[in-house]
């Protein structure tokens, strides 16, 4: 499949817009979404034997393997249901904003096809967190889904600056319920303003208010805080990852993402490219060396989703190595097709069984 994938179907996609190309991929995930029969077939090829190879444990949670699809693909919770089917052990949705948003002008989305890359200024596009909400309250909930979902918070546009906790706190409080974990997502670069949330003051209260809403939440329902993770940008200095880490030890957050896409421009991307936040390949070794830094600096106690470059089995176990406990993938599965995850899921797995 990965060889008529990259040799056949790849060629036709990469004819069209990449981001029509990448609606049509969420289209179809959609479609596979309602034919469960069909799902579930695909599932028992693709995912790993639970006879075999034992669950990742992560933050209270269960994953069937480390492998997810990483925020930016599903934004609207429209195809995460079929996410299993093609070999993922967990799947991230959004970012989702209070205020529903169109995100910036179009073109918007870029392919790199030598540099297995793509930039992106999409800007959180999506429809917004109650109908998000709508949507989800119709599908599988907490306890009742093949794989876990994670939910990713970004904030409004419109919204200025000093309000982003209020904008938070309003989609935290529509999505919570029917999230496995979520996500703080303060990294987008496409997004005026958003980075400086990263800073330690904005992020305490930030941070602080989340936490807040979360314990008020599991008094109310007498259930268990809601593992709440925090997404950073690979463009951070390592004094300013310590300060994060800082943070998220005062608060008691439940792990962190590394990283979100980049504004460095390396090598080819020096000159003459699209503005907006590059992935692929070129993320590859700054993502594993923030990774490997997060884990020696917590002393492996912080459980680390590393996500930047994985484009085959050999990254994503330097990934692993350097300290993550889980994995996400999106650009890549852009060049190696819609089952990619299945590679990578067994490769990850024997390692860590060898381990």
């Amino acid at each position: 499949m990965g060889f008529f994938y990259e040799q056949v179907l790849r060629r036709m996609l990469f004819e069209l817009d990449s981001e029509r190309a990448h609606e049509l991929g969420v289209d179809a995930l959609a479609l596979l979404a309602k034919l469960t029969p069909v799902c579930r077939l695909l599932e028992a090829v693709n995912g790993l034997p639970s006879a075999v190879y034992k669950p990742v444990e992560a933050f209270g949670l269960q994953f069937p393997n480390c492998i997810g699809l990483a925020a930016g693909f599903d934004k609207n919770a429209r195809a995460w249901p079929a996410a299993a089917a093609l070999g993922f052990g967990h799947v991230e949705i959004g970012t989702v904003t209070a205020l529903a948003q169109s995100g910036n002008p179009q073109p918007r989305m870029f392919r790199y096809p030598e540099q297995e890359a793509v930039i992106n200024r999409m800007g959180f596009n999506n429809e917004g967190a109650e109908a998000v909400a709508a949507r989800l309250a119709h599908q599988p909930g907490p306890g009742k889904r093949r794989i876990p979902l994670g939910i990713n918070l970004g904030k409004s546009k419109v919204t200025p600056l000093e309000e982003a906790v209020s904008d938070y706190l309003a989609s935290f409080a529509k999505l919570a319920d029917y999230a496995d974990y979520l996500v703080l997502n303060v990294s987008s670069p496409n997004t005026p303003g958003l980075r400086q949330l990263q800073d330690v003051k904005p992020l305490r209260e930030l941070l602080g208010a989340i936490m807040t809403a979360n314990r008020e939440r599991a008094a109310k329902t007498g259930g268990a805080l809601l593992p709440v993770l925090l997404k950073i940008a690979p463009d951070l200095t390592y004094p300013q990852i310590d300060a994060a880490l800082e943070v998220i030890a005062e608060f008691g957050l439940a792990g962190i993402i590394a990283t979100n896409t980049t504004l460095a421009r390396p090598g080819y991307f020096a000159t003459g490219v699209q503005e907006g936040g590059l992935s692929g390949a070129p993320l590859r070794e700054r993502s594993t060396q923030i990774i490997n830094y997060i884990s020696r600096a917590t002393h492996g106690r912080l459980p680390i989703i590393g996500v930047g470059g994985i484009t085959d089995a050999v990254g994503a176990g330097e990934k692993l190595d350097a300290g993550a406990t889980l994995l996400q993938v999106y650009t890549g599965m852009v060049y190696r097709g819609p089952f990619f995850a299945r590679e990578l899921s067994r490769a990850g797995a024997e390692r860590q069984r060898r381990a």
